[in-house]
C-alpha cells in the first residue's frame, strides 16, 4: 500500500501528468484538496471513497489513509500544482513515517509555470535574470530569518509571491527600493482555469490595475525585467558557432 502526494496542476485538468492521472484513475481511495483542485481532474476514477479534505484536519486526514494502509488499499492524495511546493504534505509525511506508512510524491506543473505561460514569458533570461525566487508574504505566519522579501528583493532575481495579493499594497513598497517603480510586474489571477484573468503594469501602477480588476486572493504575483523584455542576450547553447558534445564544432 502506498499514499501518492499527486500534484493536480494548476487548474486546468490536462495539466496533470500522465502519472498522476493514472494514479487517481486506480486507486481505492482518492483525498483531494477540493479549495483547490477541480473535480475534472478525477474523472475517469474508480474509487471507492473520494474525500474533499478542505473540509478535514490533519488527523482526520492521516487516520483516513491509516484505514487505507490497514485494508492495503492506495491512496491517491491529490493536491493542487506541484505539492511539494506550499503543499502542506511535509507533516502528512511525518505522520506517515511515524507509522511506517509507505508514500510517494508525483510532481505537478506548478502555478509559477502556469503564469509564464499564460504571459508568454521566459522567467530566465541571459543577462537580464538566471534566478527565479519562489516565495510568499508574511502574514500570519513569518518568514524564516534571512527570507524576509527584503532580503529576497535584494538580489533583483525574477520573483513569484504566493498568497500576496491581499498584501500588494505593502509588497509593492518593500520592492521598490530594489527593483525601481518601473520595473515589470505582473499578477495572475486562477491561472489555466477556465475564469482565469491577470493584469501586467509596473510596480508603479500594479496595485491599481489589480484594484480595478477585484482580485482578492488566488492570484499570483510576478516581479522582474524578464516580463515583456525585448533586448536580452542570446544563450550559448543555440549561438551559432557554439560547439557541444550534439553540435560539434
Amino acid at each position: 500500500m502506498t499514499v501518492y502526494f499527486i500534484g493536480a496542476g494548476p487548474g486546468d485538468p490536462e495539466l496533470i501528468t500522465v502519472k498522476g492521472q493514472r494514479l487517481i484513475r486506480s486507486c481505492p481511495m482518492i483525498i483531494y484538496a477540493g479549495s483547490l483542485v477541480p473535480l475534472a481532474v478525477l474523472d475517469g476514477h474508480n474509487a471507492e471513497q473520494v474525500i474533499n479534505s478542505a473540509e478535514l484536519h490533519l488527523q482526520q486526514i492521516v487516520e483516513l489513509m491509516a484505514e487505507a494502509d490497514a485494508k492495503g488499499q492506495d491512496v491517491a492524495r491529490v493536491h493542487s500544482g506541484d505539492p511539494s511546493l506550499y503543499g502542506a504534505i511535509g507533516e502528512q509525511i511525518r505522520c506517515l513515517r511515524e507509522r511506517g506508512i509507505t508514500y510517494q510524491i508525483i510532481p505537478g506543473v506548478t502555478a509559477t509555470a502556469a503564469c509564464a505561460a499564460l504571459l508568454g514569458a521566459e522567467l530566465t533570461l541571459p543577462n537580464i535574470s538566471q534566478t527565479l525566487i519562489l516565495t510568499r508574504y508574511a502574514d500570519k505566519s513569518p518568514m524564516p530569518a534571512g527570507e524576509e522579501l527584503a532580503d529576497l528583493a535584494r538580489h533583483q532575481a525574477t520573483l513569484a509571491v504566493h498568497l500576496g495579493v491581499q498584501h500588494l499594497g505593502r509588497i509593492v513598497t518593500e520592492l521598490l527600493p530594489y527593483y525601481g517603480a518601473d520595473c515589470p510586474t505582473a499578477v495572475v489571477h486562477r491561472a489555466s482555469w477556465p475564469d482565469q484573468d491577470w493584469v501586467l503594469g509596473t510596480l508603479a501602477d500594479i496595485e491599481a490595475k489589480t484594484q480595478a480588476k477585484g482580485f482578492r486572493r488566488t492570484a499570483l504575483i510576478l516581479v522582474g525585467r524578464v516580463l515583456g523584455a525585448d533586448s536580452f542576450g542570446e544563450s550559448a547553447l543555440y549561438r551559432a558557432g557554439h560547439a557541444h558534445l550534439y553540435r560539434p564544432g
